[in-house]
């Protein structure tokens, strides 16, 4: 027998041993991960998107060079996106805009899917149905069809199957632009490394798609197709906006191209951080190794909704293991307060009966922070004692709730705090946030009734020009008159009254965080769906404490 025959002879034997392993190691993900086959199901060439349990056989169980786990479906599932759908804030938040503007909620909930239900929301699509949130056409109701692609959230086959862009422009808005008239053997499956042939033929045996390479799935424009939000909005007649009468709900990618992280750094380096070495991309071929590898923990800033998965994890159906969900945790705590900004505070001066100092905010993001959905913010909590321990002054107080104390909107929903250059009165906060208003210029936590922004002074990355800043992405409100908020950094002074105590006197500074802010969760709550009860339940429970960013301490002389 030739050598070339031996070869091929070989190399059928190795597919075929390979697809026996797939075939085993898919029947027993079946019967843990995902629901049996019925005779009811389509037929692979027929699938539009397949679960996480399809890809789990082959895509767990990996380490990388330094025999680290960097298993994708582990790392995936504790994730902010793997849980999408499952956001108890997001849902109620969701309920809250139909009840406010209910001529429009199919609408609305046919939006709100895009980015948080893909998979169902464009099956949907292709059969020519409407996707309903709520009610008993629900996809998030257990009984409908595509139930299971719902709660999977945004997860392998939405990101993987998003095309390159020819374009010059980039596509935002939750324009995904997957070809849902394709078949399944004709849907290609993106990947940043080179696929052989053998692993081609497996991936199409076990999903019905076919694996390319390409290097556009490394590219934050994949990120912006959700994470960069436009929307039309409701006019005081009723009637929606159209056109270019957009609100820019979340710019974080223009802001990034707006930075110089744009030439050192991707979406992707920052919130999928890369293994300790060379990693295998498979289970089935472990001695292929590639590197760089991006795990897939997708780490952000949302540490409050990955403590409220954990804490009601049966309730909420959290898919993911509380091991693997307490590392995430933990990575998203190291990733604010090493990787977000840093605080400089200098010597008190105390003269006259006033202590001055200054506070400055370094800012390490590649784009501003906080970040996409408006209802986070940051701010400075800084308190003076004096010699005996007492406490004379504090700016930023808060308690379990999330409320700021001094704050304007925690108090009143119709006023704001605006940005300060100088601080001297307890009832100054500095917090960087952006506050929306509708058409007739009120404060609003209605995004569909939002037409831009009476406030965001959120902090700068490095490189952002405020003189000249993306259209979807201005600084808006005192901060443009402040000479010290400029790309990558924030100043200010404060002004203590003493009021006769005596020094040394100690200044403790904290940048704090919060994913929902305290008027945002109310607002919410007071509509008193289902929905809003469920997450209030919750955020009474676990409350709402910030998460810390930096801080500092001095003392006078």
């Amino acid at each position: 027998m030739k050598l070339t025959e031996k070869m091929t002879i070989r190399k059928s034997i190795t597919l075929m041993m390979m697809t026996l392993l797939i075939s085993i190691a898919l029947v027993g993900c079946a019967a843990t991960d995902a629901p049996p086959t019925t005779e009811s199901d389509p037929p692979l060439e027929m699938v539009l998107f397949q679960p996480s349990s399809n890809c789990v056989a082959c895509h767990q169980g990996m380490k990388d060079s330094l025999g680290n786990d960097v298993s994708i479906h582990t790392e995936w599932q504790s994730s902010v996106m793997a849980n999408a759908a499952r956001d108890p804030y997001y849902l109620a938040s969701v309920r809250m805009e139909t009840l406010e503007s209910p001529q429009f909620a199919d609408a609305i909930e046919e939006k709100c899917a895009i980015c948080h239900a893909p998979m169902a929301r464009f099956s949907n699509d292709a059969n020519g149905e409407s996707t309903f949130l709520f009610g008993a056409q629900a996809i998030l109701a257990k009984e409908h069809p595509h139930y299971d692609l719902a709660v999977d959230g945004v997860s392998c086959a939405v990101c993987h199957q998003i095309p390159e862009n020819p374009a010059g422009d980039f596509r935002h808005s939750g324009d995904l632009a997957i070809n849902l008239d394709l078949s399944a053997s004709e849907r290609l499956i993106y990947g940043a490394f080179p696929i052989d042939e053998q692993n081609v033929m497996l991936m199409r045996t076990s999903s019905g798609f076919t694996a390319v390479q390409s290097e556009h799935i490394r590219e934050s424009e994949v990120c912006a197709t959700c994470h960069e939000l436009y929307l039309n909005y409701i006019k005081e007649d009723s009637t929606l906006s159209s056109g270019d009468e957009l609100f820019y709900e979340q710019t974080p990618y223009s802001e990034w191209l707006a930075s110089s992280f744009v030439e050192k750094s991707s979406c992707q380096n920052c919130h999928m951080p890369t293994a300790e070495g060379a990693a295998p991309i498979s289970n089935i071929t472990p001695q292929n190794l590639y590197e760089p590898f991006a795990r897939h923990t997708f780490t952000g800033g949302n540490v409050f909704m990955l403590n409220l998965f954990g804490e009601f994890s049966d309730e909420l159906g959290f898919p993911g293991s509380i091991a693997a969900l307490d590392q995430n945790i933990a990575r998203t705590e190291e990733l604010l307060q090493k990787e977000t900004a840093t605080l400089a505070v200098s010597a008190p001066e105390h003269q006259d009966d006033m202590l001055t100092f200054e506070v400055e905010i370094e800012v390490l993001t590649g784009h501003k922070f906080p970040t996409s959905f408006p209802s986070r913010r940051t701010w400075l909590h800084v308190t003076v004692s004096d010699a005996q321990g007492n406490m004379i002054f504090e700016s930023g107080g808060y308690d379990e709730t999330g409320e700021i104390f001094g704050n304007a909107n925690d108090e009143n929903p119709e006023s704001y705090e605006p940005h300060y250059d100088l601080i001297s009165s307890p009832d100054q906060v500095q917090i960087y946030e952006p506050i929306m208003k509708n058409e007739s210029g009120g404060v609003t936590t209605y995004q569909m009734l939002a037409t831009g922004y009476l406030k965001d002074n959120r902090l700068l990355p490095d490189g952002f020009d405020k003189q000249n800043p993306p259209p979807v992405s201005s600084v808006i409100g005192e901060a443009m008159q402040d000479p010290t908020f400029t790309g990558g950094s924030d100043a200010l002074r404060y002004q203590v009254q003493t009021n006769g105590a005596s020094g040394p006197f100690t200044v403790q500074v904290e940048l704090l965080y919060q994913s929902v802010g305290y008027r945002w969760a109310k607002n919410v709550l007071e509509t008193q769906s289902a929905e809003a009860q469920t997450f209030g339940r919750m955020l009474e429970q676990a409350g709402n404490p910030p998460a810390l960013i930096a801080s500092q301490t001095v003392q006078s002389q």
